[in-house]
């Protein structure tokens, strides 16, 4: 009884933080993540930042930020879906976890990308998605260095 309470808590110490952040994911992709929402704490804060930029350059940089966040995020993705898989006791998630891992991102980047097109103040875009996917990739592979050389 007690190694199936330690078997789920375990589960769900690794299961949860991803679950949770592809929630998180999903409602930045809702109307909560537009533009003209994430402009009323993104903009006041890089004006005051640079008091002398055009507004124009402003909503450049605000761009440059919101493309930033889609990498951010989904390193993020990776990295906890990585956690999870690499110590499940599936066999093939454990010996395969940065292929999970990467299918994971790919597929919700991809799903939520589509759903982002059917929002009229989103659109969805394959730039975006490779920009996820991209993101992911790189936390996966710092993350495959980091196990091959902390290896005993």
């Amino acid at each position: 009884m007690v190694n199936s309470t330690n078997k789920w808590r375990g589960r769900i110490f690794r299961y949860a933080p991803l679950i949770l952040w592809i929630a998180v994911i999903f409602t930045a992709s809702s109307t909560v993540g537009a533009m003209n929402n994430t402009s009323r704490l993104i903009r006041p804060l890089l004006e005051w930042l640079l008091p002398n930029a055009l507004p124009e350059t402003i909503t450049i940089y605000h761009g440059y930020i919101r493309k930033f966040a889609h990498f951010a995020e989904y390193a993020g993705l990776a990295f906890f879906a990585s956690r999870a898989f690499w110590d499940s006791s599936i066999t093939v998630l454990r010996r395969f976890w940065f292929i999970a891992a990467f299918l994971l991102v790919a597929a919700v980047a991809s799903f939520d990308e589509y759903n982002q097109s059917f929002n009229n103040l989103r659109t969805g875009s394959f730039y975006d998605t490779l920009l996820d996917v991209a993101g992911g990739l790189t936390m996966i592979l710092l993350l495959v260095l980091y196990k091959l050389l902390n290896r005993q």
